[in-house]
């Protein structure tokens, strides 16, 4: 019988997608919103001192803001290994 490979060694897509899967059954918001501060952009707008703290809207629309962001190109790889790391850790402690 084999294992299941670890989490970390999903691809990347298929780790999003469960993730985000998971947390829009949960309506889980702090998740989207927490996704939203680990972007190069938003670091870049939070060390402007922008507000993170103020995105705004419905359940639907930060779901389709966070997904608009991960369709709009190739992530750097420190960022791809954060965001890898926080999906595999909200799968742990979520997925039933």
């Amino acid at each position: 019988m084999s294992e299941s490979p670890a989490l970390e060694d999903l691809p990347f897509d298929e780790l999003r997608h469960r993730a985000f899967h998971i947390a829009e059954h949960r309506v889980d918001i702090g998740f989207f919103t927490e996704l939203f501060g680990h972007m190069p952009g938003m670091v870049a707008i939070e060390g402007e001192q922008g507000d993170l703290g103020a995105i705004g809207g419905t359940f639907i629309e930060t779901v389709r803001a966070v997904r608009e962001m991960f369709g709009s190109g190739e992530l750097d790889p420190n960022t791809e290994a954060l965001l890898r790391a926080r999906f595999a850790t909200y799968i742990r402690e979520h997925e039933k």
